[in-house]
């Protein structure tokens, strides 16, 4: 019977604007915790380290694909002046 492979795992990215970096986390993967300059820098990072946690809990040596869904969020305040009448 071949291993169950786990289900998605779902990673949310912040933008911390004050330390100027996303930051992403998992509550799919503990231990799952980074950050970068980019998304796209970040991007590149979370595949390598689902890997390592992933085999870190495992006993088996079978190759398994498992489906990542990165969800990014970035939020900022524009001021403006409104229209006087």
């Amino acid at each position: 019977m071949a291993p169950q492979s786990p289900g998605v795992i779902f990673v949310r990215a912040t933008f911390d604007p004050e330390a100027k970096v996303w930051v992403a986390e998992s509550t799919d993967l503990p231990g799952l915790v980074t950050e970068a300059d980019t998304l796209e820098a970040l991007q590149e990072k979370i595949p390598a380290m689902i890997r390592d946690l992933l085999e870190d809990n495992s006993d088996d040596a079978t190759c398994v694909e498992v489906p990542v869904e990165i969800l990014a969020t970035f939020s900022q305040r524009v001021r403006f002046h409104g229209h006087r009448s």
